[in-house]
């Protein structure tokens, strides 16, 4: 709280914070607005006797949106489409060479792999406000009710929600980009943080009012106990010491000091949760695209043993494979950001080693091998926060899936390490007004 007190007090601090907050509030405004040709009476009455079965895997995707998917606003597809372009993007770095002599490049190459995040952002968009719109128009999306979800089915109606939706996407992309660039933080993961923070108010009256007392102090008092875990997780690290030698430069010496290399324990962060999500939902939206025309349900086996569990978060088959994709995209995504090999060819360069390990491959093989065993760690604390919510359902806590998902631990995750990394943020920038105040 001093460095926030201190951060107002700062001219150029306090712009950027007001301008962050600005736009946050614009894009909550925004995720309120109902999309043009959708009857929104119609969509909170069932809203209000949604149960986790009929939420589906669309609850934790509804949880990042802060809850503008299921109420089909002009923000309803959020900031789906633009996260997981990026973490494409950044996937495609190790198959396609071209993109990785652009990550080469510095400042320029970044540039093109931007637009590159971008264009793909547009086409996901497309893709999701489509499916999204069809599921809704041929009543799968919220189940059965009295009204319709949308009155009006003729193409026209259809194709201007498509493109509004779309649209909402990329100004959404924009709003992200701009208070990154002009505010304070990262602006894709505050305006996530945004939309989590103003579905807990809600989702915890209805687990009081489903649950009781009783249950909703001990969901309570889970999230506090989660909060402490996962600050002590995402602040824990590895130090690695790590000695440079003395070396001369014309008349000047350098090297001969010791520091560390700090490796994070859950060095993936929160993106193997976020892409392991938005692909849960992904056969399920197919599915039932394919199947929109068709008035009675196929029954297969596909249908039977693979879209059947995945609508249902409570399911043991669920859990296990949202789990085992967490794993996967935790060791998938460090594999593909952190080389170690790397990592050993720059110390060497510059003269440093760890004491006791030979210079070159030794030290490549020990840092991969001291990586490997933190990954596992953060890895399997990834995939226990993330299921801890359909853990709870399956043994009858806390109501439905959509209130614990804002109780659990993806929520907590997110909200943690973007609060911590914020914060972070304002003291560096504090630390730096002062010190140019000093020189002055």
């Amino acid at each position: 709280m001093s460095a926030i007190i201190q951060a107002f007090k700062d001219v150029d601090l306090r712009k950027k914070i007001l301008i962050t907050i600005a736009l946050i509030i614009l894009y909550r405004v925004g995720a309120q607005i109902p999309t043009p040709g959708v009857d929104y009476a119609a969509i909170a009455g069932r809203l209000e006797t949604l149960t986790e079965e009929g939420a589906g895997v669309f609850s934790v995707i509804n949880l990042f949106s802060g809850g503008a998917l299921l109420q089909l606003s002009i923000f309803a597809i959020g900031i789906m489409p633009y996260i997981t372009a990026s973490i494409i993007v950044q996937l495609l770095t190790v198959v396609i060479p071209r993109f990785e002599e652009l990550k080469k490049e510095g400042q320029s190459g970044q540039t093109k792999m931007t637009q590159y995040t971008r264009y793909l952002t547009l086409a996901l968009a497309l893709l999701q406000s489509s499916g999204i719109v069809a599921l809704a128009a041929n009543e799968q999306l919220l189940g059965q009710g009295i009204r319709v979800l949308i009155p009006d089915h003729d193409i026209g109606t259809l194709i201007m929600m498509v493109s509004i939706m779309t649209a909402g996407a990329i100004f959404i992309m924009w709003l992200g980009e701009i208070i990154t660039e002009k505010g304070v933080g990262n602006g894709m993961s505050l305006l996530i943080f945004a939309g989590i923070a103003t579905r807990i108010p809600t989702d915890g009256a209805s687990i009081l009012q489903q649950s009781g007392g009783l249950i909703f102090a001990i969901v309570v008092a889970s999230a506090i106990v989660l909060v402490v875990g996962v600050v002590f997780v995402e602040q824990g690290q590895r130090r690695i010491p790590v000695q440079y030698a003395k070396r001369m430069v014309g008349r000047r010496q350098y090297g001969g000091s010791s520091t560390y290399l700090p490796l994070k324990v859950n060095q993936a962060g929160v993106i193997p949760v976020i892409f392991a999500s938005s692909l849960m939902y992904v056969p399920v939206l197919l599915t039932e695209i394919v199947n929109a025309g068709n008035p009675t349900p196929a029954d297969n086996w596909w249908q039977r043993n693979v879209v059947s569990n995945l609508m249902d978060p409570s399911s043991w088959q669920y859990i296990v494979f949202y789990f085992a994709l967490i794993i996967f995209f935790a060791y998938f995504y460090v594999s593909v950001q952190y080389d170690p090999v790397d990592q050993a060819e720059n110390m060497k360069k510059y003269g440093g080693f760890i004491p006791g390990i030979r210079p070159g491959r030794p030290t490549a093989q020990y840092l991969a091998y001291v990586m490997n065993r933190l990954l596992f760690v953060g890895a399997i604390y990834l995939g226990v926060i993330a299921v801890l919510p359909n853990i709870a359902l399956d043994m009858g806590v806390g109501g439905d899936m959509m209130a614990l998902s804002s109780f659990g631990g993806t929520a907590i995750l997110i909200m943690v390490s973007v609060a911590l990394t914020t914060v972070k943020q304002i003291e560096s920038q504090l630390l730096q007004s002062n010190y140019e105040g000093l020189l002055k």
